[in-house]
């Protein structure tokens, strides 16, 4: 049975799985003229949604950014019942408010919509973003749409650093955040902590993918988080927080909800649930790499562009820490081969681009400094490959 969550004061009943709509859509972009969506793509996509919403995930989630994803979408959520599902879709912040108000007609044409539930500034990940989004026109938009009864609620996604996460929260111009924290990644913690102080709807994104590869997780993982799946376990770990009110699930195929739905029974005592799992987790990490790399490794580092080369130091030595302790190489591999391509998506560079000598006058007085150097080499040896591209550059 599905669990809902208030998602903040947008008063919203919110089921703890979204249908995200990153992953069914047929193409990454809709701007051809000449494309035709191809029928057997669109019934995958139509039975996705009807799978969700018939499992109690009345949440529909996607954005300008997803290629045919808004299109299809018109296709299929005209014939549901308008107050029995909530809709979002998220557009980047524009250069003025005309540009930004054009752009959402064209998602609601998508759509089919007269009517959207949240709408999301989407990717406010550094300071220009936000001052865009605060001052170009955006949000002055947005408030118009709210005004004028097209839009009910207004929130913001990042896959920026936590301080410019916080920084967008204590603007108090949203009303919910999408954002990232993991179990393999609990550096966004303090904004959840602060959006839960402003009483915002909490909604993370790509629980299953960014947050590990959990779908296709090594044996060692999969020992690790018995008696759950590690997909289960992070689920669970992530919803144990009340603060936390909904997941994004990017299904491909209908039956890509069942594993989530299946660890619903425990939601109601995650915490006691997953105990155990965490002290395995905790204990084989130690093991592994010692506890003064574990109790040091991430303090006090520099932010990329503080760095010499703008290398990622947070990222490139979490991936590190997880390859050499679940063995999770192939997630390590995936997130590392974007340095350099990502953009503020995830900014950084990879490990080559370093001047050693200026990085080790940066960290010269980090304890673990001469390990930290030893790691990043490491890292790069194992998980350099061609570069990758994010999926909508696809």
């Amino acid at each position: 049975m599905m669990h809902y969550r208030r998602f903040g004061r947008t008063g919203l009943r919110m089921p703890v799985l979204t249908c995200g709509g990153m992953r069914y859509q047929q193409a990454w972009k809709d701007d051809d003229p000449a494309l035709e969506i191809d029928p057997d793509n669109q019934a995958n996509l139509e039975a996705s949604v009807r799978a969700a919403v018939e499992a109690g995930i009345n949440h529909i989630e996607t954005a300008r950014g997803y290629g045919t994803s808004e299109m299809q979408l018109g296709r299929v959520l005209p014939s549901f019942r308008r107050d029995s599902i909530i809709v979002q879709t998220k557009i980047g912040p524009a250069e003025s408010e005309d540009e930004f108000l054009r752009t959402f007609d064209r998602c609601m044409r998508n759509l089919r919509l007269d009517r959207l539930d949240l709408l999301g500034i989407h990717g406010i990940n550094n300071s220009e973003l936000l001052d865009r989004t605060l001052h170009k026109g955006t949000l002055k938009a947005a408030r118009k749409l709210c005004d004028e009864g097209r839009v009910g609620h207004i929130g913001f996604s990042t896959h920026g650093p936590c301080d410019i996460i916080v920084k967008t929260i204590e603007t108090g111009e949203f009303e919910y955040v999408n954002l990232h924290w993991y179990y393999f990644d609990q550096r966004n913690a303090p904004a959840i902590d602060e959006a839960a102080r402003r009483d915002m709807g909490v909604f993370i994104i790509s629980p299953s993918d960014k947050g590990g590869k959990l779908y296709a997780p090594p044996p060692k993982l999969v020992e690790l988080c018995h008696p759950f799946t590690p997909m289960g376990f992070n689920d669970l770990f992530c919803l144990s927080r009340p603060e936390v009110h909904t997941l994004s699930i990017g299904a491909a195929r209908p039956t890509d909800f069942e594993a989530h739905l299946a660890v619903l029974p425990e939601l109601d005592r995650a915490g006691e649930a997953i105990r155990h799992v965490i002290v395995r987790l905790e204990a084989e990490m130690r093991r592994v790499l010692g506890d003064e790399w574990c109790d040091g490794w991430a303090e006090n580092l520099p932010a990329p562009e503080a760095t010499p080369g703008e290398v990622s130091l947070y990222h490139v030595l979490r991936l590190y820490n997880l390859a050499l302790a679940y063995d999770m190489e192939e997630f390590g591999r995936m997130r590392y081969n974007l340095l350099g391509s990502g953009g503020h998506w995830f900014p950084g560079s990879k490990v080559d681009k370093i001047d050693w000598p200026a990085l080790r006058r940066v960290l010269v007085n980090h304890p673990l400094a001469a390990r930290i150097e030893q790691a990043l080499k490491v890292a790069h040896e194992r998980f350099n490959a061609a570069d990758e591209k994010r999926l909508s550059e696809s």
